[in-house]
């Protein structure tokens, strides 16, 4: 039997390099570009690992549960920590972070999140990677949620090592994902006796045996299915015009806020500042005495195919995620997304303007 997904030719290391190459460009970046063979939590975890060591101390930034993880990594390569956590309705400041340099002058690296798809805010990353470059730290951003969505611009913000995946606003795979790495971070790898070698999670083995060796024999079998995918993602991406795909997660974002603000029951935004909300997915705060995770089994069961989903963990009482992102950063998403909301909020007796949302969200 036969099958167009089966029996492929093996995928070249000029194809895989190719590739690289594109996303390179989507990141407008001069860095390397490294295509790991897993889900995000891959790259974010072995860049940690290869540049952390009981000689660093982080300032590791909390705005989502993703920062909680990283100093977790941090801690546990034997860093000093300093968490600097934020309320997840609000995002972080330049400001803050130029304290807590002036508290602690021996930070040598930052760890931050761009986007929260989890809280749905996202921080003003150009302005904090000025600070950050000011001190010479080594500057680690997940941009997994924002790349797609928002602008992602590793050289001209200083970002040393920004890790995406496909799988939100590109519209893609999850099954592999990318790192771009400055020289600065490579060489902090290089002379970190604890950095991973010979390991899945080493990005030095893909560097000495994939970079250094003019990218000319893949250091093992490639994800094919998941390569092609990234590959035929980022060329809709191209065809489309990145600009196009970052407005039309911008447009989804605004019509949703605006919508949930004229549905009225009691919904509001859960992120204050329309600007420190983030474009790839729109967070809500559900009616008092109404449990948010109730309020979306309801919407789902009255129309299955709507992006919602209660926050996670404690927020599942009182947080609901519109996920516009990818092939869902469409007018008729959110329409039918407000239509699903009212629904729920009308169920629990609690009165809606379906048709006042859907002018707002329309505007």
């Amino acid at each position: 039997m036969t099958h167009p997904f089966l029996d492929l030719a093996p995928l070249s290391a000029a194809q895989f390099a190719s590739i690289e190459d594109r996303v390179a460009r989507l990141l407008r970046t001069e860095q390397d570009v490294v295509i790991m063979q897993g889900e995000a939590l891959l790259p974010l975890e072995g860049a940690i690992r290869g540049t952390a060591g009981p000689g660093t101390t982080a300032l590791n930034v909390i705005t989502g549960p993703y920062g909680q993880t990283f100093g977790d990594w941090l801690r546990d390569c034997g860093a000093t920590v300093i968490d600097l956590a934020v309320p997840f309705h609000t995002a972080v400041t330049a400001e803050q972070i130029r304290e807590a340099f002036a508290e602690h002058p021996e930070i040598d690296f930052v760890s931050l999140v761009h986007a929260e798809a989890a809280t749905g805010n996202t921080n003003p990353v150009a302005e904090i990677g000025e600070v950050v470059r000011a001190h010479g730290a080594l500057f680690y951003l997940d941009a997994v949620a924002s790349i797609g969505a928002e602008p992602v611009l590793p050289d001209a913000w200083g970002v040393d090592l920004c890790v995406i995946g496909a799988q939100k606003a590109m519209g893609g795979p999850a099954g592999v994902s990318a790192v771009s790495v400055s020289e600065r971070a490579w060489a902090r790898m290089a002379s970190n006796p604890r950095a991973p070698r010979r390991s899945y999670l080493s990005l030095l083995d893909w560097k000495e045996r994939w970079i250094d060796g003019g990218r000319k024999a893949l250091p093992h079998a490639p994800a094919q299915l998941e390569m092609l995918a990234l590959e035929a993602c980022v060329e809709r991406i191209e065809a489309d015009g990145l600009d196009r795909v970052m407005a039309r997660h911008a447009s989804a974002a605004a019509a949703t806020r605006a919508g949930a603000l004229a549905l009225g029951g009691g919904l509001e935004p859960y992120v204050y500042d329309a600007g420190e909300a983030a474009p790839v997915a729109t967070t809500l705060r559900a009616p008092a005495g109404v449990v948010a995770s109730e309020l979306v089994a309801y919407a789902l069961s009255v129309d299955p195919g709507v992006p919602l989903a209660a926050g996670g963990g404690a927020l599942a009482k009182e947080m609901i995620r519109v996920n516009h992102y990818g092939g869902d950063a469409t007018a008729g998403v959110v329409r039918a997304s407000l239509a699903a909301l009212g629904s729920a909020l009308a169920e629990k007796g609690l009165d809606v303007d379906l048709e006042g949302a859907l002018r707002a969200a329309s505007r």
